[in-house]
């Protein structure tokens, strides 16, 4: 039984993720660009046992002014993954995780689970604190278009025959035109006073693209030769998960709803099962999340899983920093020093 942190380089690393059912956010190249834009090393735990293995990708971070560290997931749903779901095995990497972790001065641990992917939720909840937070959509790419057209809401019906009629068109894979839709995109992230992180460039998204290939994908609604919207979304494994995705605002445009038909429509040809469109803001049941669920009835429930490695240095930051805080209330903001 051996527990340890690695750095994305490591063999171990590369070896396990072809064992394991996962998707993008697992891949050592994407921790490492997400890391960058969170200021934190890529990292993840790994543990072994017999026949069978488990790794959770992280992002580490130091904590201000102290000789702590913490780590979160990176952005999208890097749960911890694993070969089996024995609640025994998940159980000893679990407690494995903590000690290696604890020994690495990194206190507390924030993690989102993958709505797609199955985790002995009990058993985490045993070794930490587990929140559900509401629930994710997702399309059924099996179903015939027809049916995947029945299944969406009126409106969004109503709104992409808008666009159709219009003229507006969406382009596949252009990546000569990134760099305006990323304009778009900002001034979509200031319009909702979007914090910085959110602000992806195109610097960050064109690496991206470089590293990953043909497993990223471009979507740009046009008018005329104009890009009024975009998305950017990644295939793994046949399952297509949206990444980030914008459009100009304006009365009676209808790109976005026009770009999720097309992207689904693209997937579906490329042999996709399944297209993940995420929830709500913070994982909540809110107009995003309504706005998605028009698509599609297909739900799962999200999750954050927190940690804490190190109690007393918790709760000596906590009532550092937030002493208003209960050090005991995972449920809340977590780390709630932070």
């Amino acid at each position: 039984m051996t527990g340890s942190l690695l750095g994305p380089d490591s063999p171990e690393w590369a070896s396990a993720l072809p064992r394991l059912r996962h998707d993008m956010y697992h891949e050592p190249s994407y921790v490492v660009l997400d890391a960058a834009l969170y200021g934190g090393e890529p990292a993840a735990f790994h543990y072994s046992d017999g026949d069978h293995v488990l790794l959770m990708p992280l992002i580490v971070r130091a904590v201000p002014a102290t000789s702590a560290r913490d780590a979160l997931s990176p952005y999208g749903y890097p749960a911890p993954v694993s070969d089996t779901g024995d609640p025994a095995f998940w159980g000893r990497a679990c407690a494995s995780m903590i000690d290696t972790l604890a020994a690495e001065r990194v206190i507390s641990v924030f993690v989102r689970m993958h709505p797609l992917l199955d985790a002995p939720l009990a058993t985490l909840g045993e070794h930490g604190c587990l929140v559900r937070h509401g629930e994710t959509v997702s399309m059924d790419l099996t179903a015939g278009v027809d049916e995947m057209w029945s299944r969406t809401r009126s409106d969004h019906r109503n709104h992409i025959n808008r666009a159709r009629r219009a003229g507006t068109k969406v382009v596949f894979d252009d990546w000569d035109r990134l760099a305006e839709w990323v304009a778009v995109y900002h001034d979509n992230m200031r319009r909702v006073g979007a914090s910085d992180y959110y602000f992806f460039t195109y610097e960050h998204l064109a690496a991206l693209h470089e590293a990953v290939g043909d497993r990223m994908h471009l979507a740009v609604a046009l008018e005329g030769d104009e890009v009024v919207g975009g998305n950017t979304f990644f295939e793994h494994d046949g399952v297509a998960t949206g990444y980030v995705s914008s459009t100009r605002r304006a009365r009676g445009r209808y790109a976005d709803e026009l770009l999720y038909d097309e992207v689904r429509r693209f997937c579906k040809a490329r042999g996709d099962r399944v297209f993940h469109l995420g929830g709500g803001k913070g994982g909540s049941n809110d107009s995003l999340f309504f706005y998605k669920s028009g698509f599609s009835p297909s739900r799962h429930a999200f999750h954050t899983w927190r940690v804490v490695t190190d109690p007393v240095g918790y709760r000596s930051l906590v009532a550092d920093r937030r002493p208003q805080a209960d050090p005991d209330d995972l449920t809340a903001t977590f780390p709630s020093y932070r």
